[in-house]
Parts: C-alpha cells; structure tokens; sequence
C-alpha cells in the first residue's frame, strides 16, 4: 500500500458499523493500519465484525451507539479525538410521498441527516479542543444529487447531507478539519442482492452506463482517498462512486 494512504497511527469511527457498507469501511480502514472503533445499536453484530477484523490483525473496539440519542453520542465521543469519522448510519423508507407518514419521515431524516450533524458537531468539538485537525466523511448517495421515484425522504435526507457538508467544510476548515461527502451508486449488497436479480431490477442495472452494480471493494480507494493525508487540500466536495449513473441520460 502506498505511504500515502497508510492510517497506521490514526484513530477511526465509524457509525453504522455492523452490517453493510459501515462494517466494510471499518475493515478497509482496519486494514490500512488504523485503530478503528464500531459504533452501530445492534450489539451482537457489532462483536461479530469486531471478531473478523481482530482475527485479520487488526485493532478494533466497539461502542453502542445511536445516532439519534445525543447521550449516546455523547458517550462515545466526549473522549479523545477521532482522527477519522465515516458518518456512515442510515435508514431507508420506500413508499410514495403522499402515503408516507410523519413516523416515517422524520425517522429518517433524525437518522440519516441530523444523526450526521449530531456526530460531526461531537467529534468536530473533540478534534477543537484537542487543536488538532481531522477529517469527516459524510455517506451521502447519488440520490443526494438525483432523485428517483418514492424515497422523497431518503433523498431529502442525502441531499441535506451534501449540503450540510459543504456548510461544515467552510466553517472548520479553520481548524484543519476536512468535510467531504462520499456519494456512491447503487452497490450490491446481501440486502439487495434478489431485488436486483429482478425484472425491475436488471432494468435499473441497464440504465449505469457501465451495465453492472458496484461493489463492495468499488468503494475502497475513494474512502481511503478521503481518510487519509491522499485528500489533504480536499474539503467540502461530493465525490462520486456510481458507474456514470450519474452522467447517464434522461
């Protein structure tokens, strides 16, 4: 691995860590050399994922965390600084915006953009009064950029989260704290692995450019690319991880 983006030294949380694309995050930095703390509810998962990157060598904690619960937040990130925060947690909501209830909308909005704010503001303060800087990755979505049909929610939220981004990037870059969103396409997961095997699902495919879903490892050097001193003139941008989807058609 280049020195470049080589984390040893560095300390790393990432939210949504036990399941998908937070406990892949949390290898891929586990690997480049950070110490990385998992912090997601579900706590028999988050000692699953802890196992697998202990048994790969690498050096991890856990820590229950709810992104909605400032206490909880709080817990985890009124210790030291984060050298590295992958605002990663995330909910979703698929149904039509006129059916979709306050319940709905405001659970993913709590999650998916103040959630984001609320861990940002906690390690942001952490990096501050320690007078050292860091960097933050905020997981947006190409549906933060585009839309599609019935996730008005989720793609307010993303949405809210470029530009909440973009607002933090400017006002700690004082502080030499970086602020970037990550904004990948549609990647498979074990999730939506038999949706995508579908009619409706390989039509979708047919509209990326590149005709395939990206994967897990798609994600890889973007991230690291963001964690590390690789992207240190780098702040406030959305960097896109899609297969053109983006840049196709209408």
């Amino acid at each position: 691995m280049s020195d470049i983006l080589n984390l040893a030294g560095k300390s790393a949380l990432v939210t949504g860590a036990s399941s998908g694309l937070g406990r892949h995050f949390a290898e891929v930095l586990a690997r480049a050399g950070a110490s990385v703390t998992l912090g997601a509810r579900r706590e028999a998962l988050l000692e699953e994922a802890a196992s697998g990157i202990r048994q790969a060598g690498g050096t991890v904690e856990t820590a229950r965390l709810d992104v909605t619960d400032t206490a909880s937040i709080a817990e985890t990130c009124g210790g030291h600084a984060f050298d590295i925060v992958i605002n990663n947690a995330g909910v979703t909501h698929d149904g039509k915006a006129i059916s979709t209830s306050a319940e709905d909308w405001t659970r993913v909005i709590d999650t998916n953009l103040t959630g984001v704010f609320r861990v940002a503001q906690a390690t942001a303060a952490r990096m501050v009064a320690e007078g050292r800087g860091g960097t933050i990755i905020n997981i947006a979505s190409i549906l933060g950029l585009r839309v599609a049909g019935n996730v008005a929610a989720y793609a307010t939220a993303k949405a809210g989260v470029v530009q909440l981004t973009r607002s933090l990037a400017l006002e700690w870059a004082r502080h030499k704290i970086r602020v970037n969103a990550l904004c990948p396409g549609y990647i498979e997961t074990d999730l939506n692995r038999d949706f995508f095997a579908s009619p409706a699902g390989q039509a979708l495919i047919a509209r990326i450019p590149y005709r395939r879903l990206g994967r897990l490892g798609d994600l890889d050097g973007p991230l690291l690319l963001l964690a590390s001193d690789a992207s240190a003139f780098m702040t406030g941008t959305e960097l896109v991880v899609d297969g053109g989807h983006l840049v196709s058609s209408l």
